[in-house]
């Protein structure tokens, strides 16, 4: 009996040559699409319309000749997605919401639905790569980055874990896009020359404001600028990895004052728009806020020494040990690639456990790393594990 996978067909042209090679290997395909999301009102719809994928989905399974589900995942989406990134960005951190989703609802509900239609693995669109290897008499799964190294997506599954990872597969993850793109176009199918999404996973794109301000109101605040000084003397004066990895301190600190925001809760680290004020030689940069005073701290041009560190500290009960046969002892540095957001080349640096503490160290210092994203470090292009930054 041939083995049964269900897709997540997305109406877009990875998941839609994802599922033909799928059935091409003798895989008994079931396309399902996601519906995570209801609001329509701060959906940009001329982008992505959650209807307009559905139906291109449905298409492109009638070409292929596979069963067609919809799922209904909108509230374990809002519970455990939407919920969670109105959470951090009250707390002036700056959340990943398609890491969420593939760790809480591609690998988790969607999986669990899956299984429950008979399902022996459950396959995405995604530019990533497994195989599997035996360490002591034990099977484990490598997550590996897709062989196009300009779509490598092993980021976005930086929090999966070994039991999410064994049902999985990536179909496409040995293919350049070039190549997805000629396959679609040989079949003829839908969605061959669909611009990609660039919106939340099985959402589409987002206003990201008037999101935030259905549940974080407008609040008026100001924006002071930074000295480089002030920065450069606490670079001096961090001793301890703890110390180097927090967030630069702003304690009593006005500056220059450089007008109004709406909301210390809208901003970023490293953003450059979203700025009333102007005067400035330079473009301002967020280079920290603080949602208790509602204050955005931010400095002249990109070379500002307030936007560079090469310490992160991450949370413990959020780090994923993808490989728990790699994790580092106490004390005794791994060296490993890493990386801070996709995209993002990958860094040297140094993987440290000290007691109830996990830094990554940089051979060279960061630009804006941002509480609340993920860092994720690697052995070559095996992803090790990941962690949400902590300051």
């Amino acid at each position: 009996m041939n083995k049964r996978v269900v897709i997540g067909l997305s109406g877009g042209v990875d998941s839609s040559v994802a599922a033909y090679l799928l059935k091409e290997q003798g895989y008994e395909v079931i396309g399902m699409f996601m519906r995570n999301w209801h609001d329509e009102s701060v959906t940009l719809d001329a982008e992505c319309a959650w209807i307009d994928d559905s139906r291109d989905a449905l298409l492109v399974a009638e070409k292929l000749n596979i069963p067609f589900h919809v799922i209904d995942l909108s509230k374990p989406y809002f519970e455990r997605i939407v919920e969670y990134m109105f959470a951090e960005y009250e707390k002036g951190r700056t959340p990943n919401p398609d890491v969420l989703c593939n760790r809480e609802i591609k690998f988790d509900v969607f999986l669990e639905a899956a299984l429950k239609l008979g399902a022996d693995f459950v396959a995405t669109g995604h530019y990533c790569q497994k195989d599997t290897i035996e360490v002591d008499g034990k099977q484990i799964h490598r997550l590996l980055a897709g062989a196009d190294k300009t779509k490598d997506q092993s980021y976005f599954l930086c929090q999966i874990n070994q039991e999410q990872l064994s049902k999985a597969l990536f179909p496409i993850g040995h293919l350049q896009k070039t190549e997805v793109r000629e396959i679609a176009t040989k079949l003829d199918l839908v969605t061959a020359n669909k611009k990609d999404s660039q919106g939340l996973c099985f959402v589409g794109k987002i206003s990201l404001p008037e999101f935030l301000q259905q549940k974080l109101k407008v609040k008026k605040g100001r924006i002071y600028e930074v000295d480089p000084n002030h920065i450069l003397n606490q670079k001096t004066d961090k001793p301890t990895l703890l110390e180097r990895s927090k967030a630069f301190s702003f304690l009593n600190y006005t500056g220059k004052d450089r007008g109004e925001h709406n909301g210390a809760h809208y901003f970023t680290v490293g953003q450059r728009k979203g700025f009333s004020g102007g005067g400035t030689e330079k473009p301002l940069f967020v280079l920290h806020t603080d949602t208790v005073k509602n204050i955005v701290y931010a400095g002249q041009g990109e070379d500002h020494p307030g936007l560079y560190r090469n310490v992160l500290r991450m949370d413990v009960p959020t780090i994923s040990w993808l490989r728990p046969d790699k994790i580092p002892e106490i004390n005794k540095p791994l060296p490993v690639l890493a990386r801070i957001r996709y995209r993002q080349s990958l860094e040297n640096a140094q993987l440290i456990r000290e007691n109830d503490n996990v830094y990554l160290v940089f051979e060279n210092e960061q630009r804006g790393i941002t509480p609340g994203q993920f860092a994720a470090w690697y052995e070559g292009n095996q992803l090790l594990g990941s962690g949400v930054i902590s300051e």
